[in-house]
Parts: C-alpha cells; sequence; structure tokens
C-alpha cells in the first residue's frame, strides 16, 4: 500500500494507540507516583499540564468540524490555518503531549514520564502520516507546511 493511503483498520489501530498510550500516562502516573521529590518539578508538570488544556480547547475550537482522531482527513473537512493552527500543524497532538508529560512530572513518577514519552515519538509518527494524508488532499498544504512548526513554535 502506497504510504498516502490509510484505511478505516490503520485509522482505528492508531486511534487504539494512543488511548493505550494516554492511559498509560494517567495510570502509571497514580500507581508508580512519588519517584523523587521536587518543588519545581510539580510546578514545570502543572504549568506543562495547563498549557496543555489551553492548547488543547484553542485546538478543538480552532479546528471545529474537521476534527477527527484518525490520521485520514475528513471527507467533508477543510485545511484550518487560522486560530491556532496558524503556529501548529498539530496543536491537539501537542496538547495531549504536554499534558501527558505535565501528569507525569505532577506525580513526579518516571514511569508515566517514560510512557509519555512514548506518547511524544507515537503523535509524532501519526503525524507524519496525516501529513501525507494532507498533502494528497489539500494543494495549500505543502506551503502551509513550510511556514507552520509542527508541534512547537521555533522548535519543532
Amino acid at each position: 500500500m502506497p504510504l498516502t493511503m490509510s484505511t478505516p483498520n490503520s485509522d482505528r489501530t492508531w486511534v487504539i494507540g494512543q488511548s493505550v498510550l494516554m492511559l498509560a500516562v494517567v495510570g502509571l502516573g497514580v500507581t508508580h507516583r512519588g519517584a523523587w521529590q521536587s518543588d519545581a518539578g510539580f510546578m514545570a508538570g502543572a504549568v506543562l499540564f495547563a498549557l496543555g488544556a489551553i492548547v488543547g480547547v484553542w485546538g478543538v475550537r480552532s479546528l471545529g468540524r474537521s476534527r477527527t482522531p484518525n490520521p485520514t482527513p475528513k471527507a467533508d473537512a477543510e485545511l484550518v490555518q487560522t486560530g491556532i493552527y496558524r503556529w501548529l500543524r498539530h496543536p491537539l497532538y501537542s496538547s495531549v503531549m504536554l499534558a501527558s508529560l505535565g501528569w507525569a512530572l505532577l506525580w513526579q513518577s518516571a514511569a508515566a514520564l517514560a510512557a509519555g514519552l512514548v506518547l511524544c515519538v507515537f503523535f509524532d509518527a501519526k503525524a507524519r502520516l496525516e501529513e501525507r494524508l494532507l498533502l494528497a488532499k489539500f494543494p495549500d498544504y505543502a506551503a502551509y507546511r513550510e511556514r507552520t512548526w509542527r508541534f512547537v513554535p521555533w522548535v519543532y
């Protein structure tokens, strides 16, 4: 199958994978907490978690009807380049990554932090597939991709 193709089964696999990883971060944070003691780490976790929430809400509002958990864009989707999508191509993934890392730091859980890092790698792979699909669907996506950061402005 060409790299630009996706199927309902592969979409389902991506959604199941992200769900399992997100649940792992939450569960491991609670069950494997207290690996270290750090007020600064706790505060950094609170900031990351809150930032993740803000980015997520802004992303959902900006994306509107085009939102889907699947890498395959909806048939009636529009290429959104406004709101937070002006700066980030994947703010909803950024949101989950920030919140997951923040959660791990809040609980001071090495296990949750490891699962959060795996989740970041997972979302990077999912975003790469999604971008190939968006390139095939939207002629303007190539130019948008050139001027917009994937997950973190001025970083990546």
